[in-house]
């Protein structure tokens, strides 16, 4: 009984074994005591670092962050739900330091949808190995996208779910989805999760008409009920994450906006989502889908220059001028001229699939017969289509107008993560079809469809090689740059000549480097068909020329030289106290704020590491606080905005010395003040217009609907507000009068959970300033208390917990009825 079970389980052991030295010989500097040197995890950390010493001091995270934007919901930042599940993604990485683990996890998510779809085991390590280093993953750990890496790491172990309950393998399926559902959505990158779920619905749609066309109707009511129980238990222990950020997501720019910016003119508008403009950002070329088989067709990456020896430089030495200025513009020019090379986009790699991996995808498309492949060609197209973003603008406008929760994304090239899981998974299905389930008479069959699809992709990159003007958004730049004094436009014409033969024969290299990974291909069928190798060597061989390639193009994003640093030498290079920052640490007022003006300060997070920063980093800033930056801070800041943001301290740079100064704010208004007068105002367009040319801590500006909730204040210079408590979830004042006052709090307003409360009794938050609070107070001597206390975090506290127990019963259930039927099986077999 022992032995057959160790035979059966070693193929699985070894895989595991093969994926470990994988990960380990990519990130061998992490055994040398290294760290990477992630900009988005240098941002988290800054901005999480106040929500951390609040948890050291009361023992729980706080639910607002007060560095952030002058105030935002910490929930967005760092949060604690309430749980009985152990941590899955630490038990199945096997609790491997970073980046290890990230890369292990991938591959052993999809062995396990190798696993389900039942194909050899190795060409279920080939096929998760290919997964787990598509050149997009080396790509976003380096940039510290570490959330997105968890989402696409547990798409092919979700999607393994739901294609064990369409093979009837239903408590396995229960089980595996239930897990899969509530790990790919606990990863917390909701714009992943969507492309998943694109994916699987075209998946699903696949298997649907598959099912129809042979009358299994009962198989299709109990896996639909089956995968909507497990959806559900997966959504209801996230549930807590769910609802804060849909709340959260309504008030900031995802939200749609209700006025439009541009320079000092402000109108009204009224858009759901991102703006098209914006959505559309980093959008591919029709012909830039490419990269995945040819991963430096258009240049790689916007840091890598053309570089010396360039057609550039030969250009220009043939216009004048001199070889060394000319190699040196070489130097400064960048490759890539993709779809992402217009003004204030960049992209740091391609999502490179690996050529041997794309090849065999495309074959099986052609050659495999299985019910998903009429989904995964649908998911890919979708992908492509989706990537061309503002490039097939009629369509993809579509879709963000109609399209669920569409608008609350941009970047469309991100789309390509669907192919990083659909190629694979293709390539996988082909190699066993054609090296497994056929033999090598019927191979020989079916070689001439291979060859009409390898040449067929051959004619097309052909031809787009010779129809492409080899243009890209900088060349209108770099014409109309002033290069010289002669007033003449040669050595732009140069430049711009130059790179276009650079970018030829970029593409051009790239098409021949695909014909040689299509000759190794053809190569390998033809040893089969020849039985002069045996299908197991086969898949070895191309497993390691997929590996020596992914691992090649790999390493120029994440390596030793450029993304690991010694950890003393991270945390003191990003988050060390400058002069400037211990002289402004010396102020113990329990409620400032600090205006950093170095470099880009709404995309720095080292302000907020020390300080309540105007600044801070977050993908998704409040509306009404964007608002305020596009009118008022984005250039010269308005004096009256950040005094009432009670920017006491503002970091610039010295004019006479050239050096980093600071320059304490002595007129910023406080904490709270009392105003004479309250302006009434029609709409936000109003508001917004009349803080720049008002005397705001004399006159509060608000809205007229809220004139009701309003009493115009008796100005009394007796009168005062005073802070008598602080923390980031709750803040208390002391308030004396002689007549009805108007108060307004240097706190930014955000309508789903700050309550204020006068002497214990609910009253209300009026929006003043266009993103501060106010009160209307009554005479007299009052206790006045601000909570944070959203719904949205008291419901989903509970409800999660219980989905952890609904969880945890679902995958135990499943796993343990699953074994009792096979071992049922082996019983009466």
């Amino acid at each position: 009984m022992k032995q057959p079970l160790v035979k059966k389980a070693l193929p699985h052991i070894l895989a595991v074994l093969i994926f470990l030295l994988a990960a380990v010989i990519f990130c061998k500097p992490v055994l040398e005591g290294k760290v990477l040197n992630q900009h988005d995890i240098v941002g988290w950390k800054g901005m999480a670092q106040s929500s951390y010493e609040y948890k050291e001091k009361y023992g729980h995270f706080p639910l607002w962050n007060t560095n952030l934007f002058s105030g935002m919901p910490g929930y967005q930042v760092a949060m604690t739900g309430k749980s009985v599940l152990p941590d899955f993604s630490v038990i199945l990485s096997l609790g491997l330091p970073k980046p290890m683990n990230y890369f292990f996890l991938a591959c052993i998510c999809f062995y396990v949808l190798m696993m389900s779809v039942r194909v050899n085991s190795w060409l279920g390590a080939l096929g998760a190995l290919a997964f787990a280093f598509s050149t997009y993953n080396p790509i976003i750990i380096g940039a510290g996208h570490e959330t997105k890496m968890l989402a696409i790491a547990y798409m092919p172990l979700l999607l393994a779910g739901l294609l064990l309950i369409f093979n009837k393998k239903y408590w396995l399926g229960l089980a595996v989805t239930t897990l899969g559902t509530a790990m790919e959505i606990a990863s917390n990158h909701p714009q992943i999760s969507y492309y998943f779920f694109l994916t699987a619905g075209a998946i699903t749609l696949g298997y649907l008409v598959h099912w129809i066309r042979q009358k299994d109707f009962k198989h299709i009511g109990i896996a639909m009920g089956i995968t909507a129980v497990a959806a559900m238990a997966g959504l209801s222990i996230n549930i807590l994450t769910i609802l804060t950020s849909s709340e959260y997501a309504k008030a900031t720019m995802r939200g749609g906006k209700s006025v439009e910016i541009k320079g000092d003119t402000v109108t009204a508008v009224k858009t759901a989502g991102l703006d098209p403009d914006y959505a559309f950002r980093y959008s591919m070329k029709p012909a830039e889908p490419l990269v995945m088989l040819m991963p430096g067709a258009f240049g790689e990456s916007s840091g890598k220059p053309v570089g010396a020896g360039s057609n550039v430089a030969k250009k220009l030495i043939s216009a004048g001028v001199p070889e060394g200025p000319a190699e040196q513009v070489s130097e400064q020019l960048p490759a890539y001229w993709g779809g992402m090379s217009g003004p204030g986009e960049s992209t740091s790699g391609p999502p490179y699939v690996g050529a041997i991996i794309f090849l065999l995808a495309l074959i099986g498309f052609v050659v495999v017969k299985h019910p998903l492949r009429w989904g995964l060609l649908a998911a890919s197209i979708i992908a492509v289509v989706l990537a061309w973003g503002q490039f097939f603008y009629g369509f993809n406008h579509f879709l963000l107008e109609n399209l669920p929760l569409y608008n609350k994304f941009r970047a469309p090239s991100m789309a390509l993560v669907i192919t990083e899981l659909t190629l694979p998974l293709m390539a996988v299905l082909a190699l066993q079809q054609l090296f497994f389930n056929t033999t090598p008479e019927e191979l020989r069959k079916k070689f001439k469809p291979i060859l009409y699809t390898l040449g067929g992709l051959t004619a097309l990159l052909a031809i787009l090689y010779l129809m492409m003007d080899y243009s890209a958004p900088i060349d209108q730049q770099l014409l109309e740059n002033k290069w010289d004094n002669s007033g003449t436009d040669v050595v732009g014409r140069a430049v711009v000549s130059g790179l276009k033969a650079d970018r030829s024969s970029m593409f051009g290299g790239q098409v021949l480097r695909t014909i040689g990974f299509m000759i190794l291909v053809l190569g390998a069928c033809w040893l089969y068909m020849k039985k002069i190798l045996k299908p197991v060597f086969i898949v070895v061989a191309l497993g390691v020329a997929t590996m020596i390639d992914l691992f090649v193009i790999d390493g120029r994003y994440l390596n030793d030289e450029i993304s690991y640093v010694p950890a003393d030498e991270l945390q003191s290079a990003n988050f060390t106290p400058t002069a400037i920052d211990n002289q402004i640490l010396q102020d113990k007022d329990p409620n400032f704020r600090v205006y950093n003006m170095r470099g880009d300060r709404w995309f720095e997070a080292q302000t907020s590491y020390f300080h309540k920063s105007i600044g801070g980093y977050h993908p998704a800033k409040l509306r009404l606080y964007q608002d305020i930056i596009e009118r008022y801070l984005s250039q010269a800041p308005n004096p009256e905005v950040l005094n009432m943001l009670n920017a006491k301290y503002i970091i610039a740079q010295d004019p006479q010395s050239g050096q980093q100064r600071l320059f304490p704010n002595t007129e910023a208004n406080g904490h709270c003040w009392l105003v004479k007068n309250v302006k009434f105002v029609r709409n936000d367009v109003d508001e917004l217009q009349t803080l720049g040319h008002t005397q705001l801590k004399d006159t509060a500006i608000v809205q007229e609907q809220f004139a009701a909730q309003i009493t115009q204040p008796q100005w009394d210079s007796t009168a005062s507000v005073k802070l008598t408590k602080f923390s980031n979830d709750e803040i208390e004042y002391t308030f004396s009068a002689n007549g009805p006052q108007f108060a307004v709090f240097s706190e930014i307003y955000y309508p789903y959970g700050w309550n204020a409360y006068v002497d214990g009794k609910q009253t209300p938050v009026i929006k003043t300033d266009y993103l501060l609070r106010g009160l209307s107070l009554p005479a007299g001597q009052h206790t006045i208390r601000f909570v944070f206390e959203p719904d949205s975090y008291k419901k989903g506290i509970t409800i999660s917990y219980i989905g952890s127990w609904v969880i945890l019963l679902l995958i135990v259930l499943g796993f343990f009825m699953h074994f009792r039927d096979e071992r049922k099986k082996t019983t009466t077999s």
